[in-house]
């Protein structure tokens, strides 16, 4: 069999300029990808070729240093530990232009030394390829007249995989990876995002709200028209589920006829330092699923604001909790991140977070502690956990000193942790199960009522305070490994 290539690319170039480094990665993306949907679309039309391959391949960012050369040891990020080899593939450099320019800025600054932008030796999956042609679908195997991966590159487990994140990646090719995700790992996420929220991934704001709670959607569209209708606020329009968008206060946004499984809504800026609410719904599959994919973009933060249950007699619905320990007992990050270690909180988010419910609220000090506790979240998988013999689980809570009990808190912080994205939870107490209120209809109370309708508002003030805070104090070192990417 022999392979249909794309015509030569041009060779592998160095840069010291990061912005040409990235116009040269957007060059050889868009030759790649146009090359395989125009192939694929002649294939569909019938010209199906014989005993041939189709294939384009990922543009890359090479880096080599000699060098032990110690940089600013305060940065997290920008540099490599060692002298060496390191690469990765690259995949929407215009959807990632901003932050590829900050990026590779940086190393070349770091370190003194070009990139190389080249063509990689990792296929385009014709599914990934076509992905941004409305016009464009792939067929299911077998409904095309001919096998789809004789003829084209399909999606390979061996290179979409959280190898590099988890840390189990083993260098190939002599290199290491210069970023934590490989481009059909993006690219996968990419399509999932899509698929999960009726959002475009192009939407998606630095700063991330998880919620689980339909009552926060309302609340967030009443902010965003707001915000619309302040020439200073800075926020340029507002997406809802469907991307649909609005930049006038005023303008209607139809009902989507079926909501996705993650609504999803979007608080735009111009540089996409807005807010995106994301509502989760229930459970810790849920919570994975989210942060698996949305941490590909990189966001510069992503917070908790949910319900919980109270388990301490002195608190009262709609108190506040703050997370500063998680207890996991959800069980979904097992495999990828061993439950002994320790998800630490983040001074930047718990400052911030802890802040915003002072101002918000209007208690300080000590007067503070009557509306909110510090503590840990325990996160479990089963929602009716009541309804079992209490003794065993009612212990371990006891034992580990949790004020709260939900079903996504610690999944969100650990996969924060695990993909190195600074994480927080703000939780509001919904009832009392250890205590006899149980959440049913009538039990909220005008106070707990007040205080969710603030909790939306306190979640976007910290997400506002962390705007302001520099990217390398924001993105500390707690959250980096010993031989961490260069890349963010």
């Amino acid at each position: 069999m022999t392979t249909i290539r794309l015509p030569k690319h041009p060779a592998p170039e160095t840069f010291t300029d990061a912005a040409e480094a990235v116009e040269r990665l957007e060059l050889l993306y868009r030759q790649s990808t146009e090359f395989l949907c125009n192939a694929f679309m002649a294939v569909m039309s019938g010209n199906a070729p014989q005993d041939q391959r189709i294939r384009a391949f990922y543009p890359e960012i090479r880096f080599t240093t000699s060098s032990f050369a110690q940089v600013d040891s305060r940065l997290s990020f920008g540099h490599v530990s060692m002298p060496g080899t390191y690469a990765t593939t690259v995949t929407r450099p215009d959807l990632f232009r901003n932050y590829l320019i900050q990026q590779i800025g940086l190393l070349i600054k770091n370190h003194g030394q070009p990139v190389v932008i080249g063509a990689s030796e990792t296929p385009i999956p014709v599914h990934f390829a076509v992905a941004s042609r409305q016009d464009l679908t792939v067929p299911q195997d077998g409904a095309a007249g001919f096998t789809l991966r004789d003829v084209f590159d399909v999606p390979d487990l061996s290179t979409t995989n959280d190898d590099i994140v988890n840390g189990t990646h083993q260098p190939a090719n002599g290199s290491g990876p210069l970023s934590l995700f490989t481009a059909q790992r993006v690219d996968y996420s990419l399509a999932r995002l899509a698929h999960y929220t009726a959002t475009d991934p192009s939407h998606f704001q630095n700063h991330v709200l998880f919620t689980n709670y339909q009552f926060y959607v309302a609340e967030f569209e009443a902010y965003a028209r707001a915000q619309l209708g302040d020439p200073a606020s800075g926020y340029s329009s507002f997406v809802s589920t469907g991307d649909h968008e609005i930049t006038d206060a005023d303008a209607d946004i139809p009902a989507i006829a079926k909501l996705p499984q993650m609504p999803t809504y979007h608080l735009k800026r111009a540089d996409g330092s807005g807010i995106t609410l994301v509502n989760i719904g229930v459970g810790p599959s849920n919570a994975k699923t989210a942060t698996d994919h949305i941490a590909v973009l990189r966001p510069h933060a992503w917070l908790m604001v949910g319900h919980c249950a109270g388990l301490r007699n002195t608190q009262a619905l709609g108190d506040f909790v703050l997370a500063h320990a998680y207890l996991r007992e959800d069980h979904v990050l097992d495999d990828d991140l061993p439950v002994w270690t320790p998800i630490p909180a983040l001074a930047e988010i718990q400052i911030a977070l802890e802040q915003a419910v002072a101002e918000v609220t209007e208690f300080e000090g000590y007067d503070l502690k009557r509306i909110m506790r510090t503590g840990t979240v325990a996160t479990i998988d089963n929602r009716n956990w009541e309804l079992r013999d209490q003794s065993g689980p009612v212990q371990r809570l006891s034992q580990s000193r949790a004020i709260a009990l939900d079903m996504e808190s610690a999944t969100i912080a650990a996969n924060g942790y695990r993909f190195r994205v600074p994480y927080g939870t703000l939780l509001c107490v919904s009832d009392k199960p250890l205590h006899g209120e149980l959440k049913l209809p009538g039990m909220a109370s005008d106070f707990y009522q007040t205080q969710v309708a603030r909790h939306l508002q306190i979640g976007i003030r910290a997400m506002e305070q962390l705007r302001g805070m520099p990217l390398e104090r924001l993105h500390s070192r707690k959250l980096r490994s010993f031989d961490e990417t260069a890349f963010l």
